[in-house]
């Protein structure tokens, strides 16, 4: 699966282009004590060409990576509708 997924940041368009390949990559290099890490290269590896400036800027920012990282994610991922079996 492919997605572009377009998101307002300080007001601006950044767009990412987000595949389940690099999604499930991020989530692996995911740390208990290492976050920010995965999070920038996550953004870095999905971002457009026409943004990269914009998210450099954008991740100079304190939790600004983990918080876009989650937002991509949220958008990426589809809601399932999951019970417990009896």
């Amino acid at each position: 699966m492919k997605k572009r997924i377009t998101l307002k940041i300080n007001g601006k368009d950044v767009a990412f282009d987000v595949d389940t390949p690099t999604y499930d990559a991020y989530l692996n290099a995911l740390q208990p004590t290492n976050k920010t890490g995965p999070a920038r290269n996550f953004l870095m590896r999905t971002v457009c060409a026409e943004s990269r400036d914009d998210i450099k800027a954008i991740l100079e920012l304190p939790g600004a990576g983990v918080q876009i990282a989650a937002k991509l994610l949220e958008e990426f991922t589809p809601d399932l509708e999951i019970e417990l079996g009896e």
